[in-house]
């Protein structure tokens, strides 16, 4: 009687599902061109910048891909979204009131995509490849190859990974002013302690901001992850640290979640991996290493990718990753 009772009450408990990678949007339907950096609209749908495509895309709720902005040729025109052009965008930012801020990469420029008159101009860089600026008007800078923004919790400043000059700028989006907090446009590993926007940095291609204000850089040739906080940097993936079993492979893209742990795409390696700030440890989310398509509706971590550059979290916790070399956008769903 007793045992038939405890196995009821055990059939009776909740049982957490599986996790399965699943495709939101992909192949010949969405006809993605390379698919890079992604973030999500008030509503909780989706937008993704396409490199090759020249576009930002729309992924509405239903799965439906249309195009937000762009004409798909290479250009820098400003003006109504579906006639404006882009050159090489690697990644957006969305504000807390739909406003779009993309990194138009190959124009050394950041683009700006007015959320209700869906207008798009440019705030920051003249187009001009260069190092200028600092201390002065963003729009009036010059940069070379803007490939990241990110906004701060606050969504007070905007900051832009300025890849040729190796090093990461700020823009304050009240003044208009920009100055630069990590790099001092040489190349080699920074000292752990050092000041951040004094010491060098290897090959930055994205950051992002947790909840307290430190701000995190990737490094692509540097396979590293470094943190700056109070004005200080040191690295927390990579060649001497605590964990140096730990190896990236030219990493490409980070978002920091609601836990204010670091998801990554791990390009190179094929994966998807989460760095845990509290443990300082790295964890699987998905992919198997081998770079491929197959073990969609499976376990993530048993499923293959293909060079993955983007990667975020949604409103509602959900992890989305844009699979960029097999020009799909997936999701981990229970």
């Amino acid at each position: 009687m007793m045992r038939t009772l405890l196995l009821l009450l055990w059939l009776a408990l909740p049982c957490s599902a599986a996790e399965k990678l699943v495709l939101v949007a992909g192949g010949e339907k969405a006809n993605f061109k390379e698919p890079f950096g992604l973030d999500f609209l008030p509503d909780g749908s989706v937008v993704l910048v396409e490199f090759v495509g020249q576009k930002v895309r729309h992924i509405d709720k239903d799965g439906k891909v249309l195009t937000f902005a762009g004409t798909g040729e290479k250009g820098l025109v400003n003006g109504p979204a579906d006639k404006s052009k882009f050159n090489g965008p690697h990644n957006l930012a969305v504000a807390k009131d739909g406003t779009i801020y993309v990194a138009d990469s190959l124009n050394n420029v950041i683009r700006k995509i007015d959320a209700k008159t869906k207008m798009v101009g440019t705030i920051a860089g003249t187009g001009k490849k260069g190092f200028a600026g600092d201390g002065g008007p963003a729009k009036d800078a010059e940069f070379n190859q803007t490939f990241h923004v990110a906004l701060d919790k606050e969504q007070a400043n905007l900051y832009v990974v300025d890849l040729g000059n190796v090093r990461v700028r700020k823009i304050d989006l009240k003044s208009e002013m920009v100055t630069t907090v990590a790099g001092n446009g040489k190349k080699a590993v920074p000292k752990d302690g050092a000041t951040a926007a004094d010491t060098p940095l290897v090959d930055p291609r994205s950051c992002a901001l947790d909840s307290k204000g430190r701000l995190y850089i990737l490094e692509r040739g540097g396979h590293a992850l470094r943190v700056v906080e109070d004005g200080k940097i040191r690295t927390v993936i990579g060649a001497g640290t605590p964990t140096p079993t730990i190896k990236l492979n030219g990493p490409k893209l980070i978002w920091v979640d609601k836990n204010d742990d670091v998801l990554i795409a791990d390009a190179e390696n094929n994966r998807v991996r989460k760095y845990l700030a509290k443990d300082r440890d790295v964890v699987e989310i998905a992919g198997t290493g081998v770079k491929g398509d197959k073990g969609l509706d499976g376990d993530p971590k048993k499923a293959e990718v293909a060079r993955p550059h983007g990667v975020a979290e949604g409103p509602d916790g959900t992890i989305w990753i844009v699979d960029s070399y097999n020009s799909r956008l997936l999701k981990i769903v229970k």
